[in-house]
């Protein structure tokens, strides 16, 4: 195999999968017919509307989280339907993002979600046994299903297979065929260049006699008799296979034959296909995500045209359970999508890949055009784009662009890891976020100056900046030397208890105003390390999402109330923050029980159904495991002052588990099936609690 075409061609996928579904996503809603998508933008050639930051969708969330499945339970054998359906109930909030909740027995994904909850298993949780036909043929059998085809290059058999296992939880039926026929054609684009044969391949993994196949076939024989004609081609499956012939939210038919119908017609151009996915109305996001998917890997990421792409900045937004792992960087995502795939097919790594390692921040600009999130502040006098001239290490960098700058004009170039509420133009799935950079982290990178004009040589001055109060920590500033690569290296400073949303540097020519400065830096192999001390300082948080930074919360109504964390719940309810791969870390907090008997604090988080608790219940202190059911791993009485406020401090080191009040240990455990995780709190019952100011350490990640 040609592992660099793989990587490029798996990057290329996910980049077209979300710049289809951020197409679709503004013309989604019903009452963007077809006719009124025609008669408003016409022919469209671009985004029909700008965001400020594209918020997290569905489309998104499935194919990332219920991924997961194959490091969680699957990793060295072929993943199963009931390996997925942990993930849905792992890394899904309740009610809270992730998919559509719109009724039992009207969303398909809430049913099978709620069916799972109740003990029905997949695949019955999905079957159409359970849900009866309607709901088990609805779109989101194949909408969910990228990831998987991209597991397999070349191998439509395999791809289509495991969609299939992935589908079940929550589809049955045509719903199964639409997964196995994406995930083959994904599959097969690897190594196709025509786009006849990537359908034929994903045609032949399901059964002639389908429904399915039968729209396909339909579109197929109009396109023979008018090649030219999409319009003409889209007016025939109103007619024979259009929304009133399928019941349902969304069906799968009728937005199969657009996909069909948009890679016909499209002819194998990238931009073309996902504009007439979009055009032809229905789902318009699920189909010109999956159809940016297959056409992403067939034609490679240089097809991809500079306005679809540039918006995109290899920075996404998801809505799961991990506030940590909702900030999403497509070339690290990739990697890992690619090691999967590797792995999957019984080959190792190559090292020239550079995986970054879980936990940390790894940005080395390999793959073409990527630049990993990045910003300037300024971009008048600043510009960037990724870089073939120069490289610390391997064959890219991000090379940013100084126009005529003088001493006094200054420009940050920066990474965001953390977004708050005011960074997005809607919230339609509840983007909670987490930071991924921390007071006492070590942060490294590469600088090259190609400085055209100037006299003097420009400074860099590490820096990081505080989200609410938009407040710049910034380090000593170190002169660049024309034509050399230098290190920078900082330690991210004590915030004094608020969240990081940019860390990166500042650009500070020393040219007087007679000779301006213009040139250009490289930026090269950027580096957050995994040590972090640092607190949570309530008084410096929002409400924002429904909970409260930097926590994704599980059910409860969370509150700051006076300076402090406020939860009311009425049965089981837990907040989750912090590096999702923390290994060996403490977490402490002064937690003071208004009513009820449980007040718990978390460590190892995975997810809802993954992660170690300790503290109060009633006349206890205890610590627990949950792994799809609480397990008590230790337990002892403890006499509590009705009305004082305890310090628990719960540490995970290797095996061994410690709870301390007040400083006193009182408790320890050992167990070894939770590695890493996030920390968070909560309750096993009814009560009101305060939790206050979070204080963190962790020493390594499951990376490191």
């Amino acid at each position: 195999m040609d592992t660099t075409n793989y990587l490029e061609k798996v990057y290329a996928g996910f980049l077209g999968m979300n710049i289809g579904i951020r197409l679709g996503a503004a013309l989604e809603p019903a009452v963007w017919t077809y006719e009124r998508i025609r008669d408003t933008y016409g022919d469209i050639r671009d985004y029909v509307r700008d965001y400020k930051k594209f918020a997290a969708d569905d489309d998104v969330n499935g194919p990332v989280y219920f991924l997961r499945a194959l490091r969680d339970d699957a990793a060295h054998r072929r993943v199963t339907a009931r390996d997925v359906a942990r993930a849905w109930l792992n890394y899904t909030r309740e009610g809270v993002g992730m998919f559509w909740w719109g009724g039992y027995g009207v969303s398909t994904e809430h049913t099978a979600y709620l069916n799972l909850k109740n003990g029905i298993p997949a695949p019955e949780s999905g079957s159409e046994r359970q849900n009866g036909k309607v709901m088990a043929e609805q779109i989101g059998g194949q909408i969910f299903i990228d990831t998987w085809g991209l597991l397999y290059p070349g191998n439509p058999q395999k791809a289509a297979d495991d969609a299939q296992a992935a589908a079940s939880v929550s589809h049955d039926g045509e719903g199964l065929y639409g997964a196995r026929f994406i995930a083959a054609c994904i599959a097969c684009a690897f190594t196709q260049n025509r786009i006849e044969d990537v359908i034929e391949a994903g045609l032949a993994q399901i059964p002639k006699e389908s429904r399915y196949r039968a729209v396909a076939e339909a579109v197929k024989a109009f396109h023979r008799e008018h090649p030219e004609n999409w319009r003409g081609c889209y007016e025939m499956l109103v007619k024979e296979w259009g929304y009133d012939r399928y019941p349902g939210v969304c069906h799968i038919i009728p937005n199969a034959g657009v996909c069909v119908l948009a890679m016909l017609y499209g002819q194998g151009d990238f931009a073309r296909t996902i504009e007439i996915a979009v055009m032809c109305s229905w789902d318009t996001d699920c189909n010109a995500g999956n159809v940016g998917t297959i056409l992403g890997v067939m034609t490679g990421i240089e097809s991809v045209p500079k306005h679809y792409r540039s918006p995109i900045n290899d920075s996404l937004i998801l809505s799961g359970i991990s506030g940590y792992l909702n900030i999403l960087d497509a070339p690290s995502y990739a990697k890992e999508v690619a090691a999967l795939g590797m792995a999957a097919q019984g080959e190792s790594v190559p090292a020239q890949w550079n995986l970054p390692k879980d936990g940390t921040l790894w940005f080395d600009f390999e793959l073409p055009g990527s630049t990993h999130g990045f910003q300037v502040s300024n971009s008048y006098f600043c510009s960037m784009e990724h870089s073939a001239e120069h490289a610390c290490t391997g064959k890219g960098s991000l090379k940013i662009l100084m126009n005529r700058m003088v001493r006094g004009n200054t420009c940050k170039i920066f990474y965001k890891p953390f977004y708050s509420r005011d960074a997005f133009s809607d919230e339609r799935y509840a983007p909670v976020l987490t930071p991924q950079v921390y007071s006492g982290q070590r942060v490294s990178m590469q600088l090259y100056l190609d400085q055209w004009d100037g006299w003097e040589e420009t400074d860099v001055a590490p820096y990081v900046r505080t989200a609410f109060d938009k407040k710049e920590w910034i380090g000593g500033a170190v002169k660049l030397v024309r034509n050399e690569w230098k290190r920078l290296e900082f330690t991210v400073p004590d915030t004094q208890g608020a969240l990081i949303d940019e860390v990166g540097f500042v650009l500070q020519p020393n040219t007087p105003s007679k000779s301006r400065t213009t040139g250009c830096v490289y930026l090269d192999d950027f580096c957050v390390d995994s040590v972090q001390n640092y607190r949570i300082c309530f008084a410096k948080q929002k409400k924002e999402f429904g909970t409260v930074t930097p926590f994704s919360a599980d059910h409860g109504a969370w509150e700051v109330t006076e300076g402090k964390l406020s939860l009311m719940c009425c049965g089981e309810a837990f907040a989750y923050a912090g590096n999702y791969y923390a290994a060996d870390c403490s977490v402490s907090s002064g937690v003071l029980a208004l009513n009820g008997s449980s007040q718990l604090l978390l460590i190892r988080a995975q997810g809802a159904m993954r992660f170690y608790a300790a503290g109060f219940e009633g006349s206890d202190v205890v610590i627990y495991k949950n792994n799809f059911g609480f397990e008590t791993l230790c337990r002892r009485e403890f006499s509590r002052r009705e009305g004082r406020e305890y310090l628990l401090t719960l540490k995970a080191a290797g095996e061994k588990l410690t709870l301390s009040v007040d400083g006193e240990k009182l408790l320890e455990a050992e167990d070894g099936d939770f590695a890493y995780g996030m920390y968070g709190c909560g309750s096993r019952s009814m009560g009101r609690t305060l939790f206050g100011d979070f204080a963190v350490q962790v020493e390594n990640t499951s990376g490191t």
